[in-house]
């Protein structure tokens, strides 16, 4: 992938890996655009990268996500790659939370349904674009799900399976589609409490775009690359590892 003279658009881009990879691209790129729910995070974002173009978006609505794409494609006509970025997560017991189901369809809707919708949105629009290009983060978890974390591990499998089919049904319109899996990041994703395996943002960005320079479809970062052999080769090892236990 040509990492210059691109109009991008990056969801959940206001903090965390969002932010980092905007910093980056916004050096050697046309226009770099932004969606978050938050506008207090936008705003300090966009002072903190006064290039960027702001958006307020609560992507887990179906509507405010086409009125968004609607109204980036009218203002940045040249709009050629999209970085499905955007993920929440509930770190919860399946069984003894109250309001579970109402949990798991927020999180479908963020993790796996806005990216589909915004792929959907964009494709025709992306159609004999140079360097025409969908990005879709995901996670080692994909290979080997954490227990606390009930509905994660799934939405992002789910994204990966559909990224996989995706990139072959958009070849035939000339349209990239790449997967980055990223480790554990110390983002405030983790609310201040980062697990001590966790790498710097500025790495796994730097390895996720040294990885799309060199054109690749699917991105392992830092450890995802042994978990992804470990998950095939030593799958009850992998689990433990990923969750910490220990054998009674």
């Amino acid at each position: 992938m040509d990492l210059k003279n691109n109009t991008i658009l990056i969801t959940g881009g206001s903090s965390g890996i969002g932010l980092e990879l905007s910093r980056e691209l916004v050096k050697r790129n046309n226009e770099v655009i932004v969606c978050g729910r938050s506008i207090e995070k936008l705003q300090k974002a966009k002072e903190y990268i006064p290039e960027l173009h702001i958006f307020q978006c609560d992507i887990s609505s179906s509507e405010q996500c086409k009125e968004l794409i609607n109204k980036i494609v009218q203002l940045f006509p040249k709009l050629n790659v999209l970085i499905n970025n955007a993920a929440i997560v509930h770190k919860t017991s399946f069984t003894e939370t109250e309001g579970i189901v109402s949990m798991a369809e927020k999180e479908i809707a963020v993790n796996l349904t806005a990216p589909i919708q915004f792929s959907s949105l964009l494709a025709d629009h992306f159609t004999g674009k140079d360097n025409a290009t969908i990005i879709n983060v995901t996670t080692g978890l994909i290979y080997m799900p954490r227990i606390d974390y009930p509905f994660y591990n799934a939405t992002k499998a789910a994204l990966h399976s559909f990224t996989m089919v995706l990139r072959l049904q958009l070849a035939l319109k000339r349209i990239k589609v790449t997967e980055v899996m990223f480790p554990a990041v110390d983002t405030p994703w983790h609310n201040g409490n980062p697990p001590k395996i966790a790498i710097p943002v500025e790495k796994a960005v730097s390895e996720m775009l040294v990885g799309l320079e060199k054109g690749k479809c699917e991105i392992r970062i830092g450890g995802v690359k042994l978990l992804y052999f470990l998950s095939r080769l030593l799958p009850n090892y992998a689990f433990k590892l990923v969750n910490n236990l220990k054998d009674k």
